[in-house]
């Protein structure tokens, strides 16, 4: 004979002063136990991969202005462009590249900035390259 024979096959006991507790508010009473709590996000944010910004050279930096020049010259014509920038990351060294291609609104001498038709700016500091059928002409 086993040590709980006796009540094992009893009905499970039902408060009639109590109503029973929800499931999410049983589970709830154990969440103190969860001490690592953004620990997940962490680690997933250690290990996002952010690129270092180039370092122009001075060749490459003479080729830039040159093309924004050429640029500037083009406004009025709205011309097309692929901007390829550097947007430093907000949460930890480095960042990214992003490509763009879009029609130029105005070059911002004001705010050293690139400013595309549909509203983004692109600081002029940030670009590493510039392709647009305007450069066609120059050979660099």
């Amino acid at each position: 004979m086993g040590k709980y024979d006796d009540i094992i096959h009893l009905p499970h006991h039902v408060s009639s002063k109590h109503l029973p507790m929800p499931m999410q508010d049983r589970a709830a009473q154990f969440s103190p136990f969860w001490a690592l709590t953004g620990y997940e996000a962490s680690i997933a944010e250690s290990a996002r991969i952010t690129e270092e910004k180039p370092e122009l050279s001075e060749n490459r930096k003479k080729e830039l202005d040159e093309r924004l020049q050429l640029l500037k010259e083009a406004l009025l014509t709205e011309p097309e462009i692929a901007v390829t920038y550097f947007v430093p990351d907000s949460k930890k060294r480095g960042g990214a590249y992003v490509q763009v291609t879009g029609i130029v609104k105005k070059l911002d001498d004001f705010e050293h900035a690139l400013i595309m038709k549909d509203g983004t700016t692109i600081p002029i500091h940030d670009i590493l390259e510039m392709e647009s059928s305007v450069f066609e002409a120059v050979d660099f």
